[in-house]
């Protein structure tokens, strides 16, 4: 159910559209079988899907490449329905991406909208399902690492200290009835409405349709309008709202793990994977929140927080 704020410009949709004769990728009616071998092209181009987060991550494995000699190139584009197409064509050579998401919106587009989800909370079998399904389109899933940017569930810190609450199971057993601020989809995805009532036993008496994770939606929360929002694991505003995070103790989200996706015929060599996987055994998810609150609230640019970041974990 992620969302990402559109910033794409129509520079970069012509740009796309221009290029889509210029295919790198396997061919669409050879992706069943993959029999290029893996690239390195000195030039990559990385994308970013125009959030905060994304953008970080982005500078950051384009700091790392090019600390490894490649040249790289930075292109934002908005949403996946455009940049996933680019990266199997080779337009776009890096993404940034979230696991289980991932492998859901790519078994729907192999097998129709109405297939059975593959990501589940499960890493390993999100990750090995994920792989199988990007193979065959030329593409490359790297390890994930220890950040994840998961759907979350929040409280005001006051209501968590009131009624003694650290996880979604306590918030079950101590039966209170609630109001959700979240997306209308809510009400009927399995992560949500459902799955709070049905793995927790959490009273959810309506469902206020402020958004995922909006400045309404925890606005609502902190003046007692709703008891608990739905937002994300890496949400960097939750204190200016008074609102701490229930840990998700049954796993009831999917593992959606930040990994590298790359294009196999330009950037699927073993040097491009070492490159970014420095990145997994230093950035963990708290990492992550306090990169986001640098640009989002400090109004930081995110390739001097990406750079300050690397340099600080002596990546760079």
């Amino acid at each position: 159910m992620r969302t990402t704020r559109a910033r794409l410009t129509g520079v970069l949709t012509g740009l796309l559209v221009l290029l889509t004769g210029c295919t790198t990728g396997p061919a669409l009616e050879n992706q069943g079988e993959v029999t290029a071998p893996p690239g390195d092209s000195r030039s990559l181009t990385i994308g970013s899907a125009g959030f905060t987060e994304s953008d970080l991550l982005a500078q950051m494995y384009a700091l790392l490449l090019r600390e490894q000699g490649y040249s790289t190139q930075l292109l934002s584009v908005a949403n996946r329905e455009l940049y996933e197409p680019a990266l199997e064509s080779g337009q776009i050579d890096v993404v940034p991406e979230y696991a289980a998401t991932f492998a859901d919106w790519l078994n729907a587009k192999a097998n129709g909208p109405d297939a059975k989800p593959v990501g589940s909370p499960d890493l390993n079998a999100t990750m090995t399902a994920l792989r199988e399904l990007a193979t065959p389109r030329g593409l490359t899933v790297l390890d994930a690492g220890k950040a994840v940017d998961q759907n979350a569930f929040a409280v005001t810190a006051a209501f968590a200290k009131q009624h003694g609450l650290k996880t979604l199971s306590d918030l079950g057993r101590a039966k209170i009835p609630i109001r959700l601020a979240a997306g209308d989809e809510c009400v009927q995805r399995p992560y949500c409405k459902p799955g709070l009532e049905k793995t927790y036993g959490i009273e959810i008496t309506s469902v206020d349709p402020k958004g995922v994770g909006t400045t309404q939606a925890k606005q609502a929360v902190q003046n007692g309008q709703d008891q608990l929002v739905l937002t994300t694991t890496t949400d960097a505003t939750l204190d200016e709202f008074g609102l701490v995070l229930l840990k998700d103790d049954k796993k009831l989200q999917n593992a959606d793990y930040i990994v590298p996706v790359v294009n196999r015929s330009r950037a699927g060599s073993a040097r491009v994977a070492k490159a970014l996987g420095k990145l997994n055994s230093a950035l963990t998810t708290e990492d992550l929140t306090a990169l986001n609150q640098q640009v989002d609230t400090w109004r930081r640019l995110p390739e001097d927080v990406a750079e300050a970041y690397l340099k600080q974990k002596r990546l760079l």
